[in-house]
């Protein structure tokens, strides 16, 4: 089984005054943008057996947004991980929020040995900064935009190998309502 990580960039949010960074919601382009990206990763066959997403608002909705175009129902809080009805496991990870680019990357070292496709929804510049670190050569060089997808092969069998220049860049694709 080829293991692939899927770079998601959480979709477009509102900058509404005197709301914290970390509960800034979606706008309605955001939501639409989220369910067209699950779509994709539908159509494309990168359903996710492993989720790990920022606690943030909207990480996580763009993650239920996400779910819903996989036709998915996502559960979970903070730091638990669930599996509903044969979905994938979901893992809301306080560092995704506030990490850079290498300690996502230790994020993905822990996961599982037995999933075979990851889907990691964070923010930039850490999402687009580890698109960079696993294929330095093929990534974007300006990075993730708003529901930006980066598909990575791994060229290892063992998540545990996964790093720098080890994941080639395999599909990308960047939803837009």
């Amino acid at each position: 089984m080829t293991k692939r990580v899927v770079l998601l960039r959480h979709a477009k949010a509102e900058r509404p005054a005197r709301i914290a960074d970390f509960e800034r919601p979606l706008t309605a382009r955001g939501y639409a943008d989220a369910g067209a990206a699950g779509a994709w990763l539908a159509n494309a066959g990168h359903l996710p057996s492993a989720v790990i997403c920022s606690p943030a608002k909207r990480t996580r909705q763009t993650w239920h947004g996400v779910a819903l175009g996989m036709a998915e129902t996502p559960v979970g809080r903070a730091g638990v991980e669930v599996q509903v009805g044969g979905g994938p496991v979901v893992s809301y990870e306080p560092g995704v929020y506030d990490g850079d680019a290498s300690e996502l990357l230790d994020l993905i070292r822990r996961v599982d040995p037995e999933m075979g496709v990851v889907l990691l929804i964070g923010h930039n510049p850490s999402i687009s900064g580890l698109s960079q670190l696993l294929d330095p050569v093929h990534a974007d060089p300006d990075g993730l935009r708003t529901s930006g997808i980066a598909v990575h092969r791994l060229s290892a069998e063992r998540w545990t190998e996964i790093g720098p220049g080890r994941a080639p860049l395999d599909g990308a694709h960047t939803a837009r309502s």
